[in-house]
């Protein structure tokens, strides 16, 4: 049983966990984002949250505290002085984990941790990924949906007609005009 257990211990002493975790919150402060499993950023989420809590309250001693757990100036500062201002009216929940899938090599349960309010750059992201392949065979579905490679519709025929009309006026008003040198 497991009683009063209450954090994942990572396989590590608590010198290395504490190491590990802070390292990885000052990658997340200055990257926004970061590449991980899922139990370290289960495990980050409740390193980090408070520390971002701590953050919307720019005291000496709020800096203080910070610091201790963090050691570095940076992050420190980037956190008191961009991320505080974004995350300032949210009531908690800074961190957002999405899993992404299975290592490789040991299929570890691989996921992204990132800032809620920096998510910007998944927008872009997923709005690309949204790509499908189809099928060019003719099937009971989808018969009159799709023509095969060798023919041309109606609609891309018109298309190009309409293009061309165009190009061929305007090459025989070039003709037409007569050349003054």
């Amino acid at each position: 049983m497991r009683h009063n257990k209450k954090f994942n211990h990572l396989g590590r002493t608590t010198a290395h966990r504490h190491a590990l975790l802070a390292n990885m919150a000052i990658s997340l402060i200055r990257h926004k984002r970061i590449n991980t499993t899922v139990a370290k950023a289960k495990a980050l989420r409740k390193y980090v949250e408070p520390l971002l809590t701590r953050s919307k309250d720019d005291t000496t001693h709020s800096r203080r505290v910070v610091f201790s757990y963090l050691q570095n100036k940076e992050a420190v500062t980037e956190l008191f002085q961009n991320i505080s201002a974004k995350i300032g009216d949210r009531p908690g929940g800074y961190t957002r984990i999405i899993k992404t899938g299975f290592r490789r090599g040991d299929a570890a349960d691989m996921c992204f941790i990132e800032l809620v309010d920096y998510d910007d750059n998944m927008a872009k992201t997923a709005k690309t990924a949204k790509k499908t392949r189809r099928s060019r065979r003719k099937t009971s579905d989808n018969a009159g949906a799709q023509a095969p490679a060798g023919e041309k519709t109606e609609e891309k025929a018109e298309a190009v007609e309409a293009v061309a009309e165009p190009v061929a006026e305007e090459a025989e008003k070039a003709e037409e005009t007569p050349k003054t040198e």
